[in-house]
């Protein structure tokens, strides 16, 4: 499969509407509780963290690992019916210029409290695949403006863990940190 494929499966469901607090962070899990009944399985794939690997080949393989295992220790295959199958889906990710342009650290609070869920998926999540440091755009901006004046910040925005979490729980802890360092002026 695409690597879009594996990266939409563990973040896509970000950005879909849910009703419910999913016990299960990514597809691959909810698939093999709901259409497998094999709760040991989906609570083996839902602790594979994409935040812990290096690419999307790393995360891909960890997948592969714990089904073939699974598989392994399987006396009979599982089945599923068709309707039930793993529909493998990608996605691309469409930006639009919304004309906000942040030009001081201390501007960053205030933009991040006024963004989408969407925008923060974009800003904070999915720039740690496309910035070479790995690093979201708010820290890229403040090290490439400012470097070692605002590490610590930037080693605190890395700390959030957004996998585990909703969009709306990332974005009030990047506003909390940011507020924390850079609210009323910057002053700490």
């Amino acid at each position: 499969m695409d690597s879009a494929s594996v990266y939409f499966h563990f973040w896509g469901g970000l950005l879909r509407p849910a009703f419910d607090d999913p016990s299960y962070h990514n597809d691959f899990a909810r698939w093999a509780h709901d259409a497998l009944h094999n709760t040991a399985l989906a609570e083996r794939l839902s602790v594979i963290g994409p935040t812990d690997y290096d690419d999307l080949e790393e995360l891909r393989w960890a997948v592969v690992d714990v089904m073939e295992d699974e598989l392994d220790k399987s006396e009979a295959p599982v089945w599923t019916s068709r309707e039930n199958r793993f529909l493998f889906i990608r996605s691309q990710i469409v930006i639009f210029d919304t004309g906000i342009v942040v030009e001081e650290p201390a501007g960053l609070p205030d933009a991040v409290s006024s963004m989408s869920r969407s925008s923060v998926f974009y800003h904070f999540i999915d720039a740690r695949r496309r910035t070479p440091r790995g690093t979201d755009d708010f820290s890229t901006w403040l090290i490439d403006l400012h470097d070692e004046e605002h590490r610590e910040l930037c080693n605190e925005l890395a700390g959030i863990d957004p996998f585990y979490g909703t969009l709306s729980e990332t974005k009030g802890c990047v506003e909390g940190v940011l507020e924390r360092y850079l609210g009323n002026g910057g002053a700490r």
